[in-house]
């Protein structure tokens, strides 16, 4: 049994990889694996979402990371996923790595929170403000800018909302995003667990923006019922 240094029982995360290899599921994956490694989790890190199937293995959890953008879920995969974050196993992950990835299950949807739906003009300059200084996960943070893919997305109302961005509507052909103010990251709960998500982080080298790296290793530590450390503040 993995242990932490004081000896106590170290928490336990699984990080899935798959999917679409445009948003480097991999590569994302193994940043966040190391970084957890680091922090004190014991990660086990797969490439199948059979993964899930293992209630033994699940309920063991402390978080679930899920980094596989489209593809398809089964059923029971699915029902596998869903009933271990009900009975109390955190879920965080970010892009289309956790909520652009089965775009036909609407039950890991209502679960995620959000759906992706477009990212006008692809690759752009945006902004992250309306930032929570109340949530830990959030606190310190001031607003930042990314260039990346500004996602616009489904979310649902019940979701608490910690960074906000901003639809400029010039760039693209969707002029009807125009001054659509849009959640970049949540929280929220399903059943017992608690799940995190923010859209940022397209590629592994969006996460060298400090802040976008930041909000992640803050939200995987809170689903995870751990104490939130920050390691970084906005100067």
């Amino acid at each position: 049994m993995a242990t932490t240094d004081g000896g106590a029982k170290a928490p336990r995360a699984l990080v899935v990889h798959g999917g679409w290899d445009g948003h480097e599921p991999r590569q994302c994956a193994e940043r966040f694996a190391g970084w957890m490694t680091k922090r004190g989790f014991a990660v086990t890190v797969k490439d199948s979402l059979d993964a899930y199937l293992d209630p033994a293995a699940m309920k063991d959890l402390a978080v679930v990371v899920p980094v596989w953008t489209m593809g398809t879920i089964t059923g029971d995969q699915r029902k596998a996923l869903c009933a271990a974050v009900a009975g109390g196993v955190g879920l965080a992950g970010w892009h289309g790595g956790m909520c652009d990835a089965f775009r036909n299950d609407t039950e890991y949807q209502f679960m995620t929170g959000g759906q992706w739906v477009a990212h006008p003009g692809g690759v752009v300059p945006y902004r992250v403000d309306g930032i929570d200084q109340i949530c830990p996960l959030t606190a310190g943070l001031k607003p930042f800018n990314m260039v990346s893919e500004q996602y616009y997305m489904h979310t649902d109302p019940s979701n608490r909302v910690l960074a906000w961005t901003t639809f400029s509507g010039e760039h693209g052909n969707c002029p009807w995003v125009e001054g659509c103010r849009m959640p970049v990251a949540w929280l929220r709960r399903w059943g017992q667990g608690r799940v995190f998500y923010t859209s940022l982080g397209h590629i592994n080298r969006d996460f060298d923006v400090p802040e976008a790296f930041e909000i992640v290793k803050r939200g995987i530590q809170w689903a995870a019922g751990q104490p939130v450390v920050p390691e970084f503040t906005s100067p």
